[in-house]
Formats: C-alpha cells, sequence, structure tokens
C-alpha cells in the first residue's frame, strides 16, 4: 500500500487542509463540513494475497497506516491497533446464502467499540501534546454512547460529554453509558437523536465557545471514529469461501460503517454490492430513485440505533464517488425494512435458523434477503452490529425466549443510571459545558 503523507480537507471547502492529528482533534472543520482523506490509498497486491493468514492487528495496522501519515509512531500505532481489535468478529453461515458478521464481541457488545477505542487511544496519545483539556461532545441513537463511555474512560486529559434522547435508547444502551462517573458526563435530551446531533454541530459552531474550551467530536464525523470501521470488513473477507465476491448488507443510520466499507472496497477490497439497509428512516432510498437528497424528521422504531432522519455521513459517500449518482447507483442498492417486517424477520430466522438477530441485523437480513431473490446466485453477508441482549425487551417478546445474559451486562443492570436532563435547545447544552469545571 502507498503510504505517502494523506491530508484531510472539509467537504464543504472553506477550511484549512490539516493532518489527521488535527482532524482528530477538531472531529469537524470550522466550516462545518466533514474532514476526508485527500487521497484513498490503495491495497497492494501482495496484501491482498496475504490476508487469510494475517493477524487481525496486522491487518488493522496495514489499512489504518496511511490515513495516520506519521503522526503516531509505528510502533505505538501498532499497539493501538492490537488494543482495538482485541476480541473476535466471527463470520457465521445462517443458511446457504447469508451469513453473518458479528460485531458483537467488544467490550459494549456492540460494533462500536473499534472505533472507539481507536479514537480514544489515539486522542490520548494527542492529549499528551495539549496544554488544555479536551472535551469529547458527543450524539448517540444508542450504541456510540456506551462504546465511546468506555473507550474514554479514564484517559487523562479527556472529559466526555454524552447527549442521548429520553426514552429512546433501550435500557441496556443507557446503563452502559450512564453508570461509568470518572470522567464520563450523560445528558438526557427531551427530544430526538436529530435533535442531539444538531445541538452537537452548533457547539462546534460557536465560536464563543470554542474559544473558552477544547471540543471534539466522536461521532462517526470523527476521522478517528470512522476509518478504523474500515476494518472488520477485511475480517470478513478474510474469512469469506469461495471465489466470488460478496454482497454486504449493512443496517444504516447515520452512515459512518457502510461508508467505512465503501472506502474500503475503493481501496480494493473485493466486494460485489453494497446494500444500505434501512429502517422507516429511509432518506437514501429516496436518493437512489431520485439523485436528490432530502433529509425527514426522524421516525422512532425498534432498531433505534438506525432512527436518523438527516445522515451526516452521506456527503461522505457523495465525496468517495465525486458525486456520480449513476456509480452509487450501480454499487449500491437500498431496502427500507418496517417494524412489522423487522420483527417477522426475527422470529423466522430464529425458528428455521436457530439464529437471534437484533433488530438492526434484521432489517440487514431481510435487505439482504430481498437483494438475493433479485439475484439468486449471489451470496453475502450482514452486519450483525449489536448483541441481542441490549434489545431484550423486544427480542425476547417476539422469539417467547429469554435470552442469555452475558457476563459483562450482568452486574450493569443492578446500577442506577446518572444523567442530566435537558431540554432540546441548544442553550441548555451550552449553559451546561460552560459551567463544566
Amino acid at each position: 500500500m502507498n503510504t505517502a503523507s494523506i491530508k484531510y480537507y472539509s467537504t464543504n471547502g472553506r477550511s484549512p487542509v490539516v493532518s489527521f492529528r488535527e482532524a482528530t482533534i477538531r472531529g469537524q472543520a470550522p466550516d462545518k463540513g466533514l474532514y476526508f482523506p485527500d487521497r484513498v490509498p490503495q491495497l497492494s497486491v501482495e496484501f491482498l494475497a496475504k490476508l487469510k493468514s494475517m493477524s487481525k492487528a496486522e491487518i488493522a495496522f496495514e489499512v489504518i497506516k496511511p490515513y495516520v501519515a506519521g503522526e503516531i509512531a509505528d510502533a505505538e500505532l501498532f499497539r493501538i491497533c492490537e488494543e482495538t481489535v482485541a476480541f473476535d468478529f466471527p463470520l457465521k453461515k445462517i443458511n446457504g446464502r447469508i451469513s453473518s458478521l458479528e460485531l458483537f464481541h467488544g467490550p459494549t457488545l456492540a460494533f462500536k467499540d473499534v472505533g472507539a477505542r481507536f479514537m480514544s487511544r489515539c486522542l490520548g496519545q494527542f492529549s499528551k501534546q495539549q496544554s488544555q483539556k479536551v472535551t469529547v461532545l458527543v450524539a448517540t441513537s444508542g450504541d456510540t454512547g456506551s462504546a465511546v463511555a468506555n473507550g474514554f474512560l479514564g484517559v487523562e486529559g479527556v472529559d466526555v460529554v454524552i447527549l442521548y434522547p429520553s426514552g429512546k435508547v433501550s435500557k441496556v444502551q443507557e446503563l452502559q453509558l450512564t453508570t461509568l462517573g470518572q470522567n464520563i458526563t450523560a445528558l438526557e435530551v427531551k427530544g430526538t437523536f436529530d435533535d442531539c446531533q444538531a445541538m452537537v454541530k452548533q457547539a462546534f459552531a460557536d465560536s464563543d465557545l470554542t474559544d473558552k474550551m477544547f471540543l471534539t467530536s466522536a461521532n462517526s464525523i470523527n476521522v478517528a471514529r470512522w476509518l478504523p470501521q474500515q476494518f472488520y470488513y477485511f475480517y470478513a473477507l478474510q474469512q469469506w469461501e469461495g471465489d466470488e465476491a460478496p454482497v454486504i448488507s449493512v443496517p444504516s443510520g447515520n452512515f459512518g460503517n457502510v461508508c467505512a466499507g465503501l472506502l474500503a472496497h475503493v481501496s480494493g477490497l473485493p466486494t460485489s454490492q453494497f446494500v444500505v439497509a434501512c429502517n422507516e428512516n429511509d432518506v437514501f432510498s429516496g436518493y437512489l430513485n431520485t439523485s436528490s437528497f432530502h433529509p425527514k424528521a426522524a421516525v422512532a422504531t425498534i432498531s433505534n440505533a438506525m432512527d436518523v432522519g438527516n445522515p451526516s455521513n452521506f456527503v461522505r459517500i457523495l465525496e468517495l464517488f465525486q458525486h456520480d449518482h449513476e456509480r452509487i447507483k450501480r454499487l449500491i442498492s437500498s431496502y427500507s425494512i418496517n417494524d412489522a417486517v423487522t420483527a417477522e424477520t426475527i422470529a423466522e430466522v430464529y425458528k428455521k435458523h436457530n439464529y437471534l438477530l437484533d433488530p438492526h441485523g434484521a432489517v440487514a437480513y431481510r435487505a439482504l434477503d430481498f437483494y438475493l431473490d433479485e439475484y439468486p446466485k449471489r451470496r453475502g453477508f450482514i452486519l450483525e452490529t449489536a448483541h441481542p441482549v441490549k434489545f431484550s425487551d423486544v427480542v425476547e417478546m417476539i422469539t417467547g425466549q429469554e435470552i442469555a445474559i452475558p457476563e459483562s451486562i450482568r452486574g450493569l443492570l443492578s446500577q442506577e443510571k446518572k444523567s442530566q436532563v435537558i431540554n432540546a435547545e441548544y442553550g441548555d447544552l451550552k449553559e451546561y459545558l460552560v459551567g463544566m469545571p
């Protein structure tokens, strides 16, 4: 892989080009755009040839090294990669056509552990060079908050403030982000995820606030959260059996995950098609059909982490394909799955194949099933992004079966949440941030 230095420009085109370090610390560009690499490194033939024999840490290091561009010493970067992927990513066959890449074997049982662990360790390195304390400000629709809270817990020189929509995350998700204490604070917002995300974006654009404190984001808008999500696509291909490239179905909300997979594809990872699996928040399907993007108010569903009506990372997909709608439409299909079909899918797959899906995985499964009905000679896999126990109320009601509680969750259920309730008003958020010690 070519390791020449990569820089990052803003998708809005009105901010200076920066290094990986500065893009990580800033989170969002000053002109409110998202940082994007000025080139996409290409995988070497040698790398792809030895992929199946490499360790997870070796793959992660080789994939991410060009993006970090010497901002972290190789030995330290390799250590960060080892810690980031220090758990399993098994590809399990559900039936003859569909497999499941399980991304829930990390500490908070969700795919976002990868990005959060990588970013926290990078920011920990960079904060040592900062005289001013760094405040990580993040909005979550579910799993981002718990993964970020766990990844940053106890990181010196970094405070974390998490905004989440009241009553719109699962019990386990809420406990994971509200019970840690130390340098982690949870703000329970009386609104939607889109409200939380809008408040975070407004904070970054508020020069009066950013002059007083050093803010960065740990949402997938941050390059250090987004880029390492490529890793598990490589781990899937490492385990993939057969000569044909797979179809990959990704449950999609804020689009950071699928955009990372598309980045890996453009780098040269062999894939045949991506399926963007949406719940009733289906603005992407409208874009594919019309070439026009029209954000909508988010609709609450049982696959709550995907309840996003204005996905931030959509602009990165446009950048990746030079705003070429036809090229995007050739590579990406999309299906919208409502709650009734999601529930039917969880029940059906459990009954027929003895495999338990969480609601997000069920959306991905049904979308891939629809695609494969149109192209029956193909095979693929879904990204199973969270352990079903994180949505136990929904899944147990559908299947009639009690979910075995993993050890990492058992102790959490007896703890009391600690959150501060605020209105979905930017003034409330700013008042809290200004008052922080």
